[in-house]
């Protein structure tokens, strides 16, 4: 009695395992689920755990063991889609950023985005003018601290605190100016609102970037938002496609594809390399889910998607979910008492540290801090008056590549925008983690090499593991390419081959299933009875009354004692 319970109980725990969800505000919450849970289980947990009701714009992230990041898939189970062992890290994070934050129904939910909004502050991926900048951080002092109190908060106070991968002490001095002056009495609640009112005005806004470069080797940023497609080189927009202009997203190895309908019939095709193929195939997903997202009008319009014109070759995606008009529409229906938010007794975050925890000081001195600020200021001053703009392959006039000038890209993409003083790319951190001073210089030449630190500790965050070693270009994507350009470009040519070899195989497979269907559909069609000319005329000649006599005949009766057969040992048994 006593083995067949551990037996039993040892079989509950391996069709069991324990998961822990990293929360906004870096709390974990920690359960266990079945072997074979979907995704979607989850994270009703979750949202249940968080009395979350506008769960849509939401989603949970995991990073394999190769650091490539995945959202979860809701519709299939979580077990199948990690690559690791249990137990499992992921996070909770906003999938698709609303349109209009400040209007969402609950507080609850303004919240939660209120802290995706702060932590993209933090790892630059929010970037913004320093006059834009200094509001939203007093916002988040107001929100956080409350009203300024002389005895509570001395000389310089704000200086503790890191909003952004880079500070100066002529923008610390003006957040503090800001929250002593101009925020008096406001509730955190207001102060949350005020501070989604001015970051969705925010070129940056929504913005989850994928580092890739165009077909001039110049780096760029990939991201998609409640408005469309972006692409950002130095401290400009230089692409900007609206969802309803957008018409395919294709990829193909390491090679993404946009197809784009702009305005006088023009077409235009946008061509971006990324990392790795899988970072290429993670983007398609996520421009092919959001598209479906904030472009259509009913989740019932939405189709699957293939990577490839070709129907046996690519991969195949369908987007599943609410879409935005369908989650603004259940919003409204919301009739609920407000639950209750808990904003005090965060646990302290190792990638995004709220103020509330106290002070955070850098284990680097102020001086050194400004010293490497300068340094890499002087380094990105090139790329201001250079937007490194990416050639567009035209198809209303040819097939041609054309280089994007000025007045081409103010037609094409309404306007080349200057997204901040600075360029923007979150690689340019400095040390947004507290550090030893033996990795100080390790950090410094990561940054000044262009290396994405905020990327990466995001990814670590999310992973739940160390970091091992450092970035390349792209970061934890691009390590292959600093162990040297001959292993990758070998790497890269076996893939290719054998990318090329199972889409013969495909083909072969595919046209010898072809040729046999309609064979059989032949066959059955010149056995039957029917009175067709053409099948009369086939029966007629030699040659199919042979194939008929010959083979088919036998091949008959040969199905049919065998048919008898099976039949005679079922009635027997």
């Amino acid at each position: 009695m006593l083995s067949r319970f551990m037996s039993g109980s040892l079989r509950n725990l391996e069709r069991e395992y324990s998961c822990t969800v990293r929360l906004l505000d870096d709390s974990e919450y920690t359960c266990t689920i079945q072997r074979d849970a979907k995704g979607q289980y989850l994270f009703d947990l979750l949202c249940q755990q968080l009395n979350l009701l506008e769960k849509d714009y939401f989603g949970i992230r995991y990073v394999d063991p190769d650091k490539q990041r995945h959202w979860l898939e809701f519709t299939k189970s979580i077990s199948k889609q990690m690559k690791s062992q249990p137990p499992f890290t992921m996070c909770l994070r906003v999938k698709f950023y609303p349109p209009d934050p400040a209007a969402l129904k609950e507080e609850i939910t303004r919240y939660l985005v209120f802290l995706q909004l702060k932590r993209d502050l933090y790892h630059g991926r929010l970037l913004c003018k320093t006059s834009d900048a200094a509001m939203l951080a007093a916002y988040i002092l107001q929100a956080e601290i409350g009203d300024y109190d002389p005895r509570k908060h001395p000389e310089g106070y704000s200086s503790k605190f890191q909003f952004f991968p880079k500070h100066s002490e002529k923008l610390e001095r003006r957040i503090a100016e800001i929250h002593k002056t101009e925020l008096i009495g406001q509730t955190p609640e207001t102060s949350e609102r005020n501070f989604l009112l001015k970051a969705q005005m925010l070129e940056t806004y929504g913005v989850d970037p994928h580092p890739c470069k165009d077909v001039s080797g110049n780096p760029a940023f990939l991201a998609f938002t409640p408005f469309g497609f972006v692409v950002l080189q130095g401290n400009k927009r230089v692409h900007f496609l609206k969802w309803n202009e957008v018409s395919k997203l294709k990829f193909e190895a390491k090679t993404f594809h946009i197809y784009a309908n702009q305005k006088e019939d023009r077409k235009i095709i946008l061509t971006y390399f990324a990392p790795t193929p899988e970072a290429c195939k993670h983007l398609w997903k996520c421009g092919v889910e959001n598209q479906a997202f904030y472009k259509l009008e009913k989740s019932s319009q939405v189709r699957t998607v293939s990577s490839s014109n070709l129907f046996f070759k690519g991969s195949r995606f369908r987007y599943s979910g609410r879409v935005a008009k369908e989650v603004m529409e259940q919003s409204a229906r919301i009739k609920r008492e407000p639950p209750e938010i808990h904003r005090a007794g965060l646990v302290p975050s190792r990638s995004c540290p709220s103020i509330t925890h106290g002070p955070r000081l850098s284990s680097v001195p102020r001086t050194r801090r400004r010293a490497v600020h300068i340094s890499i200021m002087e380094g990105l001053e090139s790329l201001r008056d250079s937007a490194h703009s990416t050639p567009v392959r035209s198809v209303s006039h040819g097939e041609s590549f054309l280089p994007r000038s000025r007045s081409h890209a103010t037609d094409a993409s309404e306007g080349m925008a200057v997204i901040s003083d600075e360029a923007y790319s979150p690689s340019d951190s400095v040390l947004p983690t507290p550090v030893a001073e033996h990795s100080t210089d390790m950090s410094v030449s990561r940054q000044i090499n262009g290396a994405p630190c905020s990327i990466e500790e995001e990814k670590e965050s999310e992973a739940g593991t160390p970091m091992r070693g450092d970035g390349g270009d792209f970061g934890a994507d691009g390590r292959a390419a600093q162990e040297g350009a001959g292993e990758d470009s070998a790497l890269s040519e076996v893939e290719q081959v054998n990318k090329f070899v199972l889409s013969v195989l495909r083909l072969l497979l595919v046209t010898i299933g072809l040729l046999f269907v309609l064979l059989l559909l032949l066959i059955i069609l010149t056995e039957s009875d029917l009175d067709i000319a053409f099948l009369s005329d086939i029966r007629q000649t030699p040659e199919f009354k042979q194939f008929h006599y010959e083979y088919f005949c036998p091949l008959r009766r040969w199905f049919a004692c065998k048919l008898r057969w099976v039949g005679g040992l079922l009635i027997d048994n």
